[in-house]
């Protein structure tokens, strides 16, 4: 079954357009980024099976401009890979937030999407741009079956005191108000993954999954299963992202309303767009500019990281105090994967743990490694995340399901 996989971030879309066999043998045909959406300079990377890979650097103004140039890369004379978008016969969605109305995956119809607008209040960022892919890919394959895969999904198993916040009961019974994080589909697949290639009994272990990137989350995974996580009711809380602000004081709220006389709409638009790496160093949204930046010299730039290197060490040294202890701690996604000073910087302050690095391991480049000392006692990986491939998975057993 070929399946097109699409993965819309807050500033970025991630492609794969799979050939699944099974939930284990499927021949990737094409995959690609498109990054930078919203910047001044947008980056298109295509990269098919067995032809040159194409790179683009264009403006990019949002998400619809994104999906049509992926589309159009697919069937391009030289750089595609289908003769036709008939050739497509299901395409799977990341959708950030379902709220509590979905506790798995779905099947496309105008019932769930009016459920995924509902919860465009929970994941501004997201869900709207969520809307747009599908929407985008209705018009292009009206006769394609489509499925939905959601972040929140597997944070459903969190206890009531986890999920909870100290609100008047009726705002939870009345307005959906608790947390449910977000990269749910990400902490799930590299624990997994991490646990399997550590050796380590997934079923019985403590791990800890640092989702890092534009967007960024960790995740308390205790015996498989969500504990805890920092994203909130929106994927706003947490730690300092690339353009929001993370867990602040609640005051800080009106305060600033009543001082920049700014609506509600104004001030979520200001902690979700205009804050976090953005807002504090005044350069970029993007770590990488963000270090460019630092080696000229660049304070708030430097400061920015800090931040965001703290909240990391925070949220982890909370969680193992949670959890009791910790058998594994995962690093994940774009900085995650790709940012070796900010792993480095992090597990340092963990040696009271036993916890022992490998500074050569973690200097060196590669994917799934293990980046701490074999007499370490808590185990450290770098693990590529792979959420296209749990989305595709998903859309196969609900489209073949429904079929029969």
């Amino acid at each position: 079954m070929i399946i097109l996989v699409i993965n819309c971030g807050s500033s970025s879309i991630k492609y794969q357009l799979l050939d699944m066999k099974n939930d284990d043998v499927f021949d990737l045909m094409a995959k690609g980024l498109v990054e930078k959406i919203g910047l001044p300079s947008g980056i298109l990377t295509h990269k098919p099976t067995g032809k040159d890979p194409v790179r683009k650097e264009l403006a990019i103004p949002d998400h619809k401009v994104g999906m049509q140039l992926v589309l159009d890369e697919l069937v391009a004379p030289e750089t595609g890979v289908l003769s036709s978008f008939d050739d497509i016969e299901a395409v799977g969605h990341r959708i950030v937030q379902g709220a509590d109305f979905f506790s798995g995956s779905a099947i496309v119809d105008e019932d769930v999407m009016s459920k995924i607008a509902i919860c465009c209040d929970f994941a501004p960022l997201h869900n709207p741009a969520h809307i747009l892919g599908i929407r985008a890919m209705q018009h292009v394959l009206p006769t394609v079956p489509q499925v939905v895969v959601f972040d929140t999904a597997f944070h459903q198993t969190m206890p009531a005191y986890n999920y909870m916040y100290g609100l008047p009961y009726k705002y939870y019974e009345q307005y959906h108000v608790r947390k449910y994080g977000a990269h749910g589909t990400s902490h799930q697949f590299v624990a997994g993954k991490a646990a399997k290639l550590a050796g380590i009994d997934l079923q019985n272990s403590k791990i800890i999954t640092c989702h890092l990137g534009n967007g960024s989350s960790i995740t308390a995974v205790q015996n498989g299963k969500c504990l805890d996580t920092s994203m909130g009711f929106t994927p706003l809380a947490g730690m300092i992202m690339g353009t929001r602000c993370g867990s602040i004081d609640p005051n800080i709220v009106p305060y600033l309303m009543k001082k920049e006389n700014i609506s509600p709409d104004d001030m979520t638009t200001l902690m979700n767009r205009k804050s976090g790496f953005l807002g504090v160093s005044g350069v970029s949204s993007d770590c990488r500019e963000l270090d460019a930046a630092i080696a000229e010299g660049n304070e708030r730039a430097k400061l920015a990281l800090k931040i965001f290197t703290h909240d990391v060490i925070k949220i982890i040294g909370s969680y193992i105090a949670e959890m009791d202890g910790v058998d594994l701690i995962v690093f994940t996604a774009g900085i995650g994967e790709n940012n070796p000073r900010l792993r480095r910087r992090v597990c340092e302050n963990f040696g009271y743990m036993g916890l022992k690095f490998d500074y050569e391991a973690n200097a060196a480049p590669g994917d799934d490694k293990v980046i701490s000392a074999p007499d370490s006692k808590v185990k450290v990986m770098v693990v590529s995340t792979n959420e296209e491939l749990v989305i595709a998975r998903d859309t196969m057993h609900l489209v073949l399901g429904n079929q029969e």
